[in-house]
């Protein structure tokens, strides 16, 4: 399960996205937010990726 980003970051030079998932903590079993600020074009294969 994954939460695709909400907000788009806009630097000088450039188009940043802030993408959020969720994972499930290997320790107690409960799911935590994983948060990061990458390009665009990339979130589809960071939130595929586990």
């Amino acid at each position: 399960m994954a939460k695709k980003t909400v907000a788009s970051l806009q630097t000088s030079s450039k188009r940043l996205t802030k993408a959020i998932k969720m994972v499930k903590s290997s320790k107690s079993g409960a799911y935590i937010f994983v948060e990061q600020v990458m390009a665009p074009e990339s979130v589809d294969a960071w939130i595929a990726k586990k």
